[in-house]
C-alpha cells in the first residue's frame, strides 16, 4: 500500500484529488486521508471511492459532506472539531482545493479562527491545460467559470480582454459554444486559443487553433466532460501615427499633454515617451497655428 499513518496536527489539510486518473494521487495526500481525525469533501462518494482504489481504511472515521449549498452551520461544525484538536482532511471532488472550489470560505473561516491550514498540492485542470495548450505561461490569468449570462460573461471578458497574459477559463461543455461565440466577438476571432477537455482520462482531446477556427470546428459536436479553455495573449497592434494623434486630439481637449500622453500610451499600449513627444509636437504645431493667424 502506498500510504502511511502519520501524526498530524489539529487543523485542515487540502488535498488534491485527481481530475481523472485516480494513480495521479501524491503520496502525502494518501498519508493524509489514512491519518485525519475527520475527513471533509466535496463528493462524498467519489473521495471513499478514491480511498477504496488506494487501499486507504476508513475505520469508523466518519465523511463530512461540504460543497456550495453548504452554509455557516457546515462550516461551524468543522471548525468546531479543529478546535477540539482533531485534524480534518478537506478534498474537493476533483483538482485542488479552493481553485473553483467550495473550501475557499472553508479554509478562509479556519485562519480567520487561527487554526492550522495547510496543503496537499497536486492535480489542477487548470495547470494541466497550460501545459498541454501550446500558449505562452509565464504570465497567466485564471478566471474560472464565467457567468452562464451572455451579457455578464462579456462584461468580463471586456475587462481583461487587453491583459497581456494567457488568459484560462473553466466551462460547462453545454454551453462552450455559447462562450466561444462570446469570445470571438470581444476578443477577436485571430486569438489564439486551446480547448483542453477530458483531462489525463481515456478520451483526453486538445483542439488548438483561433478563437475563430475553434468556435467552427466544435460547432456540430457535442462534447463530453469539463472544458478548459486556454487563451493566448493579445495579438501585436499595428498602431499608426494617425491613429495617436486623433485620440491625443481627444485627450489634449481637456486634459495636460502628460494626461493626454499617459492615456493614449496606455490605450495602444505603446512607450509613454513616445505618446508624449507626438503630443508635445501637436501641441508645439497648434501654438505655432495660432500665432500665425
Amino acid at each position: 500500500m502506498n500510504h502511511q499513518k502519520v501524526a498530524l496536527a489539529a487543523g485542515l489539510y487540502l488535498v488534491a484529488t485527481p481530475i481523472g486518473t485516480a494513480r495521479d494521487i501524491t503520496l502525502r495526500a494518501l498519508d493524509i486521508l489514512a491519518s485525519a481525525d475527520l475527513l471533509v469533501a466535496e463528493d462524498t462518494r467519489s473521495l471513499k471511492h478514491l480511498m477504496a482504489i488506494h487501499g486507504v481504511p476508513l475505520g469508523e472515521r466518519q465523511v463530512w459532506s461540504y460543497h456550495d449549498h453548504s452554509g455557516e452551520a457546515s462550516r461551524a461544525g468543522i471548525l468546531a472539531e479543529i478546535a477540539a484538536g482533531r485534524s480534518v482532511a478537506y478534498a474537493s471532488e476533483a483538482g485542488t482545493p479552493m481553485v473553483s472550489d467550495p473550501g475557499f470560505d472553508l479554509a478562509r473561516a479556519v485562519t480567520a479562527a487561527e487554526g492550522l491550514v495547510t496543503t496537499a498540492p497536486g492535480p489542477s485542470a487548470a495547470i494541466a491545460a497550460l501545459t498541454l495548450a501550446g500558449q505562452p505561461t509565464d504570465r497567466f490569468l485564471f478566471l474560472g467559470f464565467l457567468s452562464p449570462k451572455s451579457q455578464a460573461r462579456r462584461s468580463a471578458v471586456q475587462e481583461v480582454g487587453r491583459v497581456p497574459a494567457t488568459l484560462v477559463l473553466y466551462e460547462s461543455p453545454k454551453r462552450i459554444q455559447a462562450l466561444l461565440g462570446d469570445l470571438c466577438a470581444e476578443l477577436g476571432e485571430a486569438r489564439p486559443a486551446a480547448l483542453c477537455r477530458e483531462l489525463t482520462k481515456r478520451f483526453e482531446e486538445v483542439v488548438r487553433g483561433s478563437l475563430g477556427d475553434l468556435r467552427d470546428q466544435l460547432a456540430e459536436r457535442t462534447l463530453k466532460g469539463e472544458c478548459v479553455l486556454v487563451i493566448g495573449p493579445p495579438l501585436p497592434v499595428e498602431v499608426t501615427e494617425e491613429d495617436m494623434m486623433m485620440a491625443l486630439q481627444q485627450e489634449l481637449a481637456t486634459g495636460t499633454v502628460r494626461d493626454a500622453a499617459a492615456a493614449v500610451a496606455a490605450q495602444f499600449d505603446v512607450p509613454r515617451k513616445q505618446a508624449y513627444q507626438l503630443a508635445l509636437k501637436m501641441q508645439a504645431a497648434l501654438k505655432d497655428g495660432e500665432g500665425a493667424a
